[in-house]
């Protein structure tokens, strides 16, 4: 997928009423986690289909576990590809973490930081891609602890990206988190991050637990120092499609594209600064 100045929202089971009736034009493309939808039947597989058919959507999974000791679901695999062929979605992405062991844990855990890692996930990714018959999208998660480390988050997230040649969805709220809860320079941390490998980005709002704990909850408005490192990441790596998650204490409409309004000010700033360079 080109470069493209467009934000897309994530779409929750309670707005379908409101957007089957009309999307917003600021909306550009909605994003789905496939196990949330990929049952519905009924009314609302009804409404899903007709915006579907109308819009363009990404997919962005949650229990994939590509991390996980356990070995590949294939079949969970193969639905994943059934559902993005029924409603042609292309772009599919997941994260850089597993959930599940000898039972599923329902949480993001983080996988050792360790070159036997970077194998082992490589390979599955490439599992993953001869099944979907897609590119494989990876995004940089939050974490809390790092058990096993011999590498740092950095080293380890672009020797994956590296290994199993794939491409990278840039979430700048975990930068951030991250780079709180584990004491490094969030700048740095964007500016290593491949370019060519980018994708798409998330931007999200966060907890503070205290001002040496951040939580990753997708439930309150994105803080300036978010906006910050966002713009930062059009200016170092261009624009790209950039996604609002907002999964809890989501307000109206109006409310969402105040924040979706901003991004596509970024972008165009980016885009305006650039063609300056340019000229």
């Amino acid at each position: 997928m080109a470069k493209q100045a467009t934000v897309g929202l994530g779409l929750r089971r309670e707005m379908l009423d409101e957007f089957c009736q009309q999307v917003p034009d600021e909306i550009d493309f909605f994003e789905v986690a496939p196990e949330n939808w990929m049952t519905l039947g009924g009314k609302f597989g009804k409404q899903f289909r007709q915006l579907t058919e109308q819009h363009e959507f990404f997919c962005h999974g949650l229990s994939l576990s590509i991390g996980s000791p356990e070995k590949l679901d294939t079949d969970f695999v193969k639905n994943i590809k059934a559902f993005l062929d029924l409603h042609q979605i292309n772009i599919y992405s997941e994260h850089l973490s597993y959930c599940s062991g000898t039972g599923h844990m329902y949480d993001l855990m983080p996988i050792p930081f360790t070159e036997e890692a970077v194998s082992y996930v490589a390979k599955r990714i490439k599992q993953v891609e001869d099944i979907l018959e897609r590119p494989f999208i990876l995004e940089n998660v939050s974490f809390y602890a790092a058990p096993g480390a011999q590498m740092t988050e950095q080293e380890f997230v672009n020797a994956v990206l590296t290994e199993a040649d794939c491409k990278l969805l840039l979430d700048v709220n975990n930068i951030y988190v991250n780079s709180i809860n584990h004491q490094y320079d969030a700048a740095q941390f964007l500016a290593s991050m491949p370019t060519d490998r980018i994708e798409y980005m998330h931007i999200a709002g966060h907890y503070e637990e205290t001002p040496e704990l951040m939580v990753d909850t997708h439930g309150a408005d994105v803080i300036d120092p978010v906006w910050a490192l966002l713009q930062q990441s059009y200016q170092l790596h261009g624009v790209f499609p950039t996604l609002l998650e907002r999964d809890f204490n989501i307000p109206k409409t109006p409310e969402l594209l105040l924040e979706i309004n901003q991004i596509h000010q970024y972008q165009q700033q980016a885009l305006t600064a650039t063609k300056i360079r340019s000229a």
